[in-house]
């Protein structure tokens, strides 16, 4: 049985580990939702991770089964607005509705905060995703914005690279 919590500063490391070996390299390649023809170096570094625990306006929520973390997701309130980003599942169990999970936790987290909108930003080139979360009632706003090129924290893009923002008003 799936559950839910919030991410403590002890789980930083294995979300460090979890995040990274889903987005970049060769173990993110077994799951469909790698960067790693995108960017190379990393997605995350444990320090940033900290960072996003600490703020009092955000907080990583954890996608649990019998202590194992499968997958989690960044979620920063900014006024009547939810901001998530960082939705992760361990590449080895991706396919499994372990993402629409965290999706569907993620929108109880924005309701039980009174948040009227869910934002988020996807690279433009990531069609699939894009897919993924337009299914689920995501819509394209119209703003993008740049890629940090020149922060190896977020990665080193293999080409030029933009953000869309996507967004979901609740009823």
């Amino acid at each position: 049985m799936i559950t839910f919590r919030t991410a403590t500063l002890t789980d930083v490391d294995a979300l460090n580990l979890l995040v990274n070996s889903a987005y970049r390299g060769d173990s993110s390649k077994k799951g469909w939702t790698t960067e790693a023809d995108l960017l190379g170096g990393q997605r995350t570094d444990a320090e940033k991770i900290k960072e996003m625990i600490q703020d009092p306006f955000s907080r990583i929520e954890l996608a649990m089964e019998n202590d194992q973390i499968l997958g989690c997701v960044y979620l920063k309130q900014e006024n009547e607005a939810l901001y998530f980003g960082m939705l992760t599942v361990n590449p080895d169990l991706q396919a499994k509705g372990i993402g629409k999970l965290l999706i569907n936790h993620l929108e109880s987290v924005a309701h039980h905060l009174k948040c009227h909108t869910i934002r988020m930003t996807v690279i433009s080139v990531r069609t699939e995703l894009i897919a993924f979360y337009e299914r689920r009632g995501y819509k394209f706003t119209g703003k993008t914005e740049p890629f940090p090129e020149n922060d190896p924290r977020f990665g080193l893009p293999k080409t030029k690279l933009l953000f869309h923002e996507f967004a979901k008003k609740l009823v």
